[in-house]
C-alpha cells in the first residue's frame, strides 16, 4: 500500500552529534527511479502532560525558549531519557519535576509527530486528572513558573495566539472536546 510514495534510504551520515539532537544526512532512492538528500534530526521522542484540576483549572508552565526568543506558557513536557522508556513514566516524571504535582490518573490522549518534515520525534500526550500538589523540582538548567489557567481560557488562548506551541494547543482543544462532547 502507498508503494508509489515510499522512498528508500541508501545512505546516511551523521553530520552532528548533539546531548539531544543528532543532524542526518542521508541519501534517499525516490519512487520515480531519482535520487535525493533527505536531512533530518533524530530525536528519542517526549512525554507531555495537560494537568486538569477540579475547578477546571489546567496547569501549565511559562517559560523562556532560546530557539523562539519567546517566554511561551505550555504543558509540561520533557524528553524520553531513552527511546526505549515508557512514555507514561517519562510523563509522571515530568509532570513532578516542572509542577510538583502528582496524579491518581494519567490517561493518553495521543501522540503527535511534532514535525514530521524534518524530524522524528513523536511526542505522547496525557491528561492528568486527581493532581496532589507538591514540591516543584526542575532540571539545574529549566526555570519555570506555574500557572493555572481556565481551561475555556485556554482554549482562547490558543485561538488567538498567547498559547502557539503545538503540543499545548493539540492537548488544550483535545481535552476540551473530551470534557464537551
Amino acid at each position: 500500500m502507498y508503494e508509489d510514495l515510499i522512498e528508500k534510504k541508501l545512505k546516511s551520515e551523521d553530520i552532528f552529534d548533539g546531548n539531544l539532537l543528532h543532524v542526518k544526512r542521508d541519501t534517499a532512492l525516490l519512487p520515480n527511479g531519482e535520487q535525493a538528500t533527505r536531512e533530518w534530526i533524530q530525536h528519542p521522542g517526549a512525554s507531555a502532560v495537560i494537568p486538569l484540576l477540579p475547578t477546571q483549572e489546567i496547569i501549565l508552565v511559562r517559560q523562556y525558549r532560546y530557539p523562539v526568543g519567546r517566554v511561551t506558557l505550555e504543558i509540561p513536557a520533557g524528553k524520553l531519557d531513552a527511546p526505549d522508556e515508557d512514555p507514561l513514566v517519562c510523563a509522571k516524571r515530568e509532570l513532578g519535576e516542572e509542577t510538583g504535582y502528582t496524579a491518581d490518573t494519567l490517561r493518553r490522549l495521543t501522540t503527535i509527530g511534532t514535525t514530521v518534515g524534518f524530524s522524528n520525534e513523536y511526542i505522547h500526550i496525557y491528561a492528568a486528572e486527581g493532581l496532589t500538589p507538591g514540591e516543584q523540582h526542575p532540571d539545574e538548567d529549566e526555570f519555570l513558573n506555574v500557572v493555572k489557567v481556565p481551561l475555556a481560557e485556554a482554549v482562547q488562548m490558543t485561538r488567538d495566539g498567547r498559547i502557539f506551541d503545538a503540543k499545548s494547543i493539540v492537548a488544550i482543544l483535545m481535552l476540551w472536546e473530551d470534557l464537551h462532547v
